[in-house]
């Protein structure tokens, strides 16, 4: 069952720059990517706008495989982000999860 939660899905629009809301899910992202990780951006875009925070974290070992190559947002035809977004998810995951500030 997806449980959404609320406080993190306003942490992470507001405190940071992550940005997916331009995301058609057309998928574009995922055809160019060197890695063939099968959890695609807009999915976890999407986890993250509905504050699916258990399914984000579920995916950490994927967010930090990523080699921020900007491969898939070269081929975005709406401009997201991406490799900001990830960008985004790493520091939240550093800090909030793992404890890490930055230094």
């Amino acid at each position: 069952m997806l449980k959404a939660n609320a406080k993190f899905a306003e942490r992470m629009k507001a405190g940071t720059e992550f940005n997916a809301s331009a995301c058609i899910n057309c998928g574009s992202c995922t055809a160019l990517c060197p890695l063939g990780i099968d959890l695609h951006p807009r999915t976890l875009f999407r986890y993250v706008l509905i504050g699916a925070r258990d399914r984000v974290l579920e995916n950490t070992t994927n967010i930090f495989s990523c080699l921020l190559c900007k491969m898939c947002e070269d081929n975005c035809p709406a401009d997201v982000p991406i490799a900001e977004n990830i960008r985004s998810l790493r520091s939240y995951i550093n800090r909030d999860v793992f404890g890490l500030a930055r230094g």
